[in-house]
């Protein structure tokens, strides 16, 4: 593909300065966004992914730009299934929905870095074992298989991992139980933590909380960075469509919050897109193969699954099982608002 390191450095810079701007622009004063202003920063965020997109068609091909696009779906519906953690996470600590925004965008940028870190290590395993897609993709096949298994309760089981690690962040280091605005930091002893005087530095619920986002980013680049380099082995398409299906996150939070706990089908589907790049992996990994103990180091003539089927079936996986989520769990929102009514 040959991106130089000029395109690295102006691509990060630009995804930066979104980033930036987002903060300043919505998440600085607290507030708790309205509908329209979270689909109208949604929608500008996908028009966004899909502009470069067709940058990156322009300018290195349609095989490039089809990987592009299958990597961001997917990485996209995998972000959506962040969703039902963080909602577990911020009913869990009580955050106040005009600090969720902040919260939202500071686990955001963790995650894009962490997956930055993995993209590396995964790109420069790559470069020197070719291997490394065997374990790729029987990696994300027992993934999954273990989605499939806890469909309905993965949400509870990250929190519960998480809930240790809060457990064992709270033994060791000072904590608070007040929230001091959207403060990460504040002093305890009775005196707001402006006043000079004020008692010993202590970590506040929304510190505690961005630990828990943060601990389940990491735990779900574990399945998207394997699932994505079954798509591209280019580095510099793994990051930008990791970098893109993040950025517009936090309003989608806000815009289909409503929908999360009618999406019950989503897990399945995740867990057919994710058997189905390990499948892919897997012969990939036959196709290129250099272990001696399998055809004697050489090849094995096995077909290959192309981008354009790839992006066929992760939209016709996500699209059946959305509608299905949606029909199964129409009465019960008919049901909802006719009680509260």
């Amino acid at each position: 593909m040959g991106v130089s390191m000029t395109v690295w450095v102006i691509t990060c810079a630009v995804i930066l300065g979104l980033f930036v701007f987002d903060f300043f622009a919505h998440v600085r004063v607290p507030h708790e966004p309205s509908f329209r202003e979270s689909a109208l920063w949604s929608a500008v965020y996908v028009g966004l992914a899909v502009l470069f997109g067709f940058f990156i068609w322009w300018q290195w091909g349609g095989e490039r730009g089809g990987e592009y696009f299958a990597g961001y779906v997917t990485e996209k519906a995998l972000s959506v299934d962040n969703l039902f953690v963080f909602t577990v996470i911020m009913a869990s600590f009580a955050v106040p929905r005009i600090y969720q925004q902040k919260l939202l965008l500071m686990g955001i940028v963790m995650a894009l870095v962490m997956r930055a870190g993995f993209i590396a290590v995964g790109a420069a395993a790559i470069n020197a074992f070719s291997w490394v897609f065997y374990l790729f993709g029987v990696f994300l096949i027992y993934t999954a298989l273990k989605l499939a298994r806890e469909s309905g309760h993965e949400a509870d089981a990250e929190v519960e991992r998480e809930s240790r690690l809060v457990w064992l962040v709270r033994r060791f280091v000072p904590t608070t139980d007040d929230y001091d605005g959207d403060r990460f930091l504040t002093r305890i002893g009775g005196l707001p933590s402006s006043q000079p005087g004020a008692g010993q530095w202590a970590i506040t619920p929304m510190m505690l909380a961005l630990v828990a986002i943060g601990f389940t980013d990491l735990l779900f680049a574990l399945d998207s960075i394997p699932a994505i380099y079954g798509l591209t082995e280019e580095p510099y398409i793994v990051f930008t469509a990791n970098a893109f299906a993040l950025m517009g996150l936090r309003q989608l939070y806000f815009l289909i919050g409503g929908l999360l706990d009618r999406l019950i089908y989503l897990s399945v589907g995740l867990s057919i897109i994710l058997g189905f790049i390990g499948v892919k992996l897997i012969l990939h990994a036959l196709h290129k193969n250099t272990l001696p103990f399998i055809n004697d180091g050489e090849h094995v003539d096995v077909p290959e699954i192309s981008t354009g089927m790839s992006i066929g079936v992760i939209a016709v996986v996500l699209l059946i099982t959305t509608v299905a989520s949606l029909i199964r769990t129409r009465g019960r929102k008919e049901a909802a608002a006719g009680s509260s009514g």
